[in-house]
This record gives structure tokens, sequence and C-alpha cells, in this order.
């Protein structure tokens, strides 16, 4: 069949709206008509690679409604509305004892896989797309996904809300709910204040109790996390804020979330911290983090990394869905629709911060 893909041909230049041929479903397989896809910093991250197999075709948080299955396919039905997420094999030792994000199989699967016999799913003037990221590429009016990352939704749920619990949303809601678990009295400090740590200080407001600190440089998202509940935003003008933390929670946070991926900020988490605290990472950045060991040592403290927020996204993302509905996480707060043809206007948007995250439609 023939859809509308955005691919992209040269990393330094615009996506390009394309018409491609997208394969029948195989066996095993699912067709998806996508209604909606966020975009994440990984898929800006992913969009240089595969120089020698261009053109190619990202997107990893695609929601919309299943249009046909395979003949083995069994958990979702043609008319399904479905949320589209990570691949994992189900079958390692990680993805049997509950941490499918883990999957020993994950890169495989996940970082632009392809079909075990290396048939092409996508073509563009005959020639295959570097297709398959996070088994989806949900750049596209249609997309092929496997059993393992299709989640099936409500179909009163807005697909431009909730198609970001595919990654985003879940990272930084799991970073809270699954990995740190804070609870009542708790200090949560949170590095970064776009999507994913957005999500996470509204993951934060569902535990009764727990206080937050948003460390972010734009004013404008300082001004959004006060508005979602942050008790106190500070901007870090370039320089630490672990004194500042300590004093605000008494001592230092009990909990800390950095979404950057800056090893310098990850460092400063690290010093704000209480006895006994952990910070989580969520960020891949590149470098080291200048950590005190004495510090570590002495105080008992934590550093982690969670991927994907630690979550089993068929029970995680109904679970999250279950809060929205509730009006208790109200992530519907943090889209911003834009058609897909304007995609370079939603990267534009995203670039200067004036948007938390950019949602395609089709």
């Amino acid at each position: 069949m023939r859809t509308t893909a955005l691919l992209s041909r040269d990393p330094a230049a615009p996506f390009t709206a394309e018409t491609v041929d997208l394969d029948g479903p195989r066996d095993d397989e699912i067709l998806v008509r996508i209604l909606a896809s966020g975009i994440c910093h990984t898929d800006l991250v992913n969009r240089v690679l595969g120089k020698p197999d261009r053109p190619v075709l990202l997107g990893h948080e695609g929601a919309g409604v299943v249009a046909a299955v395979g003949a083995s396919v069994t958990s979702v039905a043609p008319g399904d509305h479905v949320v589209l997420t990570f691949r994992h094999c189900g079958a390692c030792p990680n993805c049997a004892s509950g941490r499918p994000a883990y999957c020993r199989n994950s890169t495989v699967l996940n970082h632009f896989g392809r079909r075990a016999d290396r048939s092409p799913r996508v073509t563009v003037d005959g020639a295959p797309v570097r297709d398959g990221f996070f088994g989806q590429s949900s750049f596209a009016g249609y997309a092929l996904a496997t059993a393992d990352n299709t989640v099936v939704v409500d179909p009163a749920a807005d697909p431009a809300v909730v198609a970001s619990f595919g990654c985003g949303f879940q990272t930084g809601a799991g970073a809270v709910l699954n990995a740190l678990r804070p609870e009542s009295g708790a200090w949560l400090a949170i590095y970064g204040g776009g999507a994913v740590g957005s999500a996470a200080l509204l993951a934060a407001g569902t535990v009764p109790g727990v206080r937050t600190v948003v460390v972010e440089t734009s004013a404008a998202r300082r001004d959004l996390a006060a508005d979602l509940g942050a008790e106190i935003v500070l901007d870090p003008g370039g320089a630490g804020t672990a004194d500042a933390v300590r004093e605000i929670t008494g001592g230092g946070a009990t909990h800390a979330l950095d979404t950057t991926g800056v090893p310098a900020v990850l460092a400063d988490a690290f010093a704000a911290l209480t006895t006994g605290a952990t910070v989580v990472a969520v960020g891949l950045g590149a470098g080291v983090p200048p950590i005190d060991v004495r510090d570590m040592v002495l105080q008992g403290k934590t550093v982690r990394g969670c991927l994907e927020g630690d979550a089993d996204p068929a029970v995680f993302i109904p679970h999250l869905l279950d809060l929205y509905g509730k009006g208790e996480l109200p992530v519907d707060r943090l889209v911003t629709r834009f058609p897909h043809t304007e995609i370079e206007a939603a990267l534009a948007a995203q670039h200067a911060g004036s948007v938390i995250k950019p949602v395609l439609t089709w």
C-alpha cells in the first residue's frame, strides 16, 4: 500500500514528506493507521545514524487504529485503538523478570530493527527505506508494529495526548513511580522541565505529600512547572544549585531526577541529596559526572539509571491512562499539536522551548 512518510535524507536538511510503499503485515506484524506521533529527542539523536542507508524513517511515539493483523497475531484486532512503544523479545532473563526496557535484544529490535529475512517493509521509488525504529517508524500515515510494542487503549482517548505515553511520558512518570517511588513527606528535585521532566512532575503530584523542586533554565518552563504543581522552581543561572536545594529541603532532597543527560547537572543533583537518597538519570548524555566518592560513601547516596521508566508498557501505560482519565495526570497540558506537514515548525518550536511536547497529527 502507499502512504505518506516524513523521511530524513540528510540529518542537516529538513524532513521531506514523500509517498512511500508499505508492505502488508507478515504473520507476526500489525498494520496501524497512525493518527498522531510525538516528537522525542531520541528521534533527533538517531536521525544522524544510518548515513549509508538513507533515507531514514523515524518516529517512536505512535498512536492510531489497527488496520490489519498478521495470521499469528491474537492480542489485537482491526479497529482497536493502540499506542505504540518500544520492542522487547519477551524471552531473555530481563524480560522474564518483568524488566522489558532492559531486554538483552533491545538494540537489535529497536534501533532500526529489520525483518529476519532482511526484506524491506518500506520502500521509496523502489529503494528500501531504513525503518523499524522502535519497531514502528511512526512518522508516517501507516506503520508496521508487532504485538510486543502495541498496547490497546480506550477508543475515546485522544491520540495526540496518549501517543507520548509510548516513550516520553512513560519515561518521566515511570522514573518517579517505578524507580524513585517517593512517599509522603519526600522532597523530589527534578532537573529539566521538558516533556520528560514535566511528566515526572505530574506523576509526583499523584502521590500525596510529595513536595517538588524543579531546576530549569527556561523562564517559560519554570512558570509552567509552578503552574503544574512544583512547590519551588529554580534557575541554575549557569551555576550549581546544590546549596539552594539543600536549604529549601532542610538538608537535601530525598529523591532526584536528572532528565538533562549533562554530567555537571547530574553531579549537582547528587550533591543536593540528603543522606541515603537516590538520584535517577534518564538523559542519554555523554561524559562522566564529577561525583565526590567520599560524599557517596559517607552519606550512603545512590546514583542509578532508568530506561523507559523501568516500565512494562502493557501494564504501565494502562495505569497512566487511568490516572489521566481521572484527571490526576493532566499531560494534555504538555501537548501542542502540529499537522505532520509542519514538522519543521514543530521542531523549531521545540528547540525554542515554546512548546513542551510537539505531536504530529495525520
